[in-house]
């Protein structure tokens, strides 16, 4: 990922917090001569090895977890806040017209060697986290104790779990760093007016990123 200098973040806590509220990841894998994708809802576990590990798992029907490459890294992209940006927001088109519109955006990308998980008690470990992780928000949450005992042995055997453990970590914050003061505000104002939520959450980076003018 292209990355200049004042668009990179490398606050492991900040970029661990983008992948917990973030969680449906796009795991991109080598295998049989080509580059394969799948969209998974991952766990993160900050404590294990230097920059986390990542657990998710797939469907036995998937092919990828026989046919991902053992010899190469895959990459997990998580995708944060993102929005358009119009130049007329920008005090400084109005003053000389010399800007164009663009992107903002904050991502995620998790680098590592993945691993086959093929163990019932594992699995079931690990879907117990992740119901639980994602139903307490609920008014009712459901619990995996919910299901018949037999029902969710049949559901374990149809799939198998994915970890990988983190070797790198690469964020990418593109939120205006590059633009004025005035202009920075004049993005926050113009992401707010759309009052939708991701627009106000791109604003939100916007603003924690704005630097006073020299």
């Amino acid at each position: 990922m292209y990355i200049p200098p004042h668009f990179e973040e490398s606050d492991i806590g900040v970029l661990h917090a983008l992948i917990r509220s973030q969680p449906l990841g796009a795991w991109v894998t080598q295998g049989g001569g080509e580059l394969i994708v799948n969209h998974l809802p991952f766990l993160l576990d900050a404590d294990r090895g230097e920059h986390g590990t990542l657990t998710g798992h797939v469907a036995r029907a998937n092919p990828v977890w026989q046919s991902f490459s053992k010899d190469a890294d895959s990459v997990v992209v998580f995708q944060g806040a993102q929005a358009y940006i119009s130049p007329s927001w920008y005090p400084s088109k109005h003053a000389h017209g010399k800007a164009v519109p663009t992107w903002n955006y904050a991502v995620v990308h998790a680098h590592g060697r993945p691993r086959v998980v093929d163990d019932p008690q594992w699995l079931l470990a690990h879907v117990t986290q992740l119901s639980d992780a994602h139903e307490s928000t609920q008014a009712v949450p459901w619990s995996v104790g919910d299901a018949p005992p037999e029902y969710i042995a049949t559901m374990l055997r149809s799939i198998v779990g994915i970890e990988i453990p983190l070797t790198r970590l690469a964020g990418k914050w593109k939120v205006s760093q590059n633009r004025s003061a005035p202009d920075q505000l004049g993005t926050v104002a113009g992401l707010r007016s759309r009052a939708t939520a991701l627009s106000a959450e791109t604003a939100a980076l916007v603003s924690q990123r704005i630097r006073p003018d020299e």
